[in-house]
């Protein structure tokens, strides 16, 4: 395998990593602690193409691969966890799922603004009572002629007051289980909908996130997404996405734990000596070390699956465990090696400690993924290929044309 990036690659990690440390750094404390989500980041990510980086030019994209996907997420969660989770969602979760399952209409229609960064995607799968178990969401869809009326709530939902349009999944025939789940695209104009923030969150707290709300949409039967009951189906692919970009924010999350640490390890002096020379805080540090190699490696490895059209549900699940528990741990380290002033907001990484918790709880559990893992090794799970996969890059080099 080569693991060298191109140099198209590595003059996207210098751009974005200009972009962060110019854009969002300086503002980032204050931003936080005001619970404050701005949406001129979103501008300039569009501005600079990284809004559908990995969407094809065909489609408003910039035509990258799915790892020049993954080195945006790095760079954007070095700089705050909340403006990789934007991308994450309305590139990975939403545009990526309309670029694998949506018809060429309802390509040209969401996925082209979305890639161009003219419009915002979103996704609304968890509710109140169903998380990790898919099959309890309460949201249902009836069809009524030529249309789907939704009723239910989502929470948890990231980009809820932002989004323009949304993937939601409902039941359209519950007794069927999860086989009766179908996903629809919902636009915020449409009637019947509203959107609340969640406030008092323990970390990510310049994310916006919230609940959306469905009181007798009428959904065109046109913005059914897939086939009918195929939701759950879809819901795991976008999964798979999803997931891959919050590992690849995780590496983000550990390089900034050890950029911080690194630095302070120079700066503070005790005993006599700068604490990088204790054997303990070496430790610390050799441990973020190798979680960041670790993670990236299973990262990239997931990513070049993508890139050859091959299912990486596997890959990708032990991506996300993996470089989510080696940034939780490597934030809580950074806390360490800055003692009493790691506990205050003086310095970054009291913050990377909040932040890194989430994303070990969403887009599956520690637990779940645990299990999944587990479940591969032993022979009971084995993944059947999906009747549509993402197109394998590079991409046909098109551009958009007027429809």
């Amino acid at each position: 395998m080569n693991f060298d990036f191109t140099e198209e690659q590595e003059l996207l990690r210098k751009t974005v990593r200009s972009f962060v440390d110019k854009e969002i750094i300086p503002f980032i404390g204050e931003w936080d602690s005001h619970g404050h989500f701005e949406p001129k980041i979103m501008q300039r990510l569009a501005d600079l193409g990284l809004m559908g980086v990995c969407i094809p030019q065909k489609y408003g994209g910039s035509g990258m691969d799915y790892n020049a996907l993954a080195i945006v997420c790095e760079e954007l969660e070095r700089g705050d966890t909340a403006y990789r989770t934007a991308v994450s969602v309305h590139t990975g979760l939403n545009s990526m799922t309309l670029l694998q399952w949506g018809t060429e209409e309802q390509k040209w229609k969401y996925l082209v603004p979305q890639a161009k960064g003219e419009k915002v995607g979103a996704f609304g799968l968890t509710e109140p009572g169903a998380g990790s178990d898919v099959a309890a969401i309460n949201t249902t869809a009836i069809k009524d002629g030529n249309y789907y009326v939704l009723n239910g709530q989502k929470t948890w939902i990231s980009l809820c007051d932002v989004a323009d349009h949304f993937i939601v999944f409902a039941y359209t025939d519950k007794s069927k289980k999860h086989h009766g789940i179908s996903a629809f695209i919902v636009e915020r104009t449409m009637a019947g909908f509203s959107s609340k923030a969640i406030k008092g969150k323990y970390g990510i707290r310049a994310g916006n996130t919230g609940e959306i709300f469905f009181d007798e949409i009428r959904v065109p039967k046109e913005n059914l997404l897939g086939e009918e009951d195929e939701g759950f189906k879809i819901a795991m692919s976008a999964l798979d996405n999803g997931r891959f970009t919050v590992a690849a924010g995780a590496c983000g999350l550990i390089m900034a734990s050890l950029e911080a640490s690194l630095k302070y390890c120079h700066e503070r002096k005790t005993f006599g000596k700068e604490i990088g020379r204790h054997q303990l805080v070496q430790q610390m540090i050799a441990n973020m070390e190798a979680g960041l190699h670790i993670s990236r490696l299973l990262v990239y490895r997931a990513g070049e699956l993508k890139n050859q059209g091959k299912r990486n549900t596997r890959e990708t699940s032990l991506a996300k465990w993996q470089a989510c528990d080696y940034a939780n741990k490597a934030a809580d380290d950074a806390v360490q090696i800055h003692g009493a002033y790691g506990y205050s907001d003086e310095y970054p990484v009291a913050r990377y400690l909040r932040n890194s918790k989430a994303p070990v709880i969403y887009e599956g559990t520690r637990e779940i993924h645990t299990l999944m893992q587990a479940e591969y090794a032993l022979g009971y799970r084995n993944d059947k290929p999906l009747n549509k996969t993402l197109p394998s890059w590079p991409f046909a080099h098109d551009t958009v044309e007027s429809k």
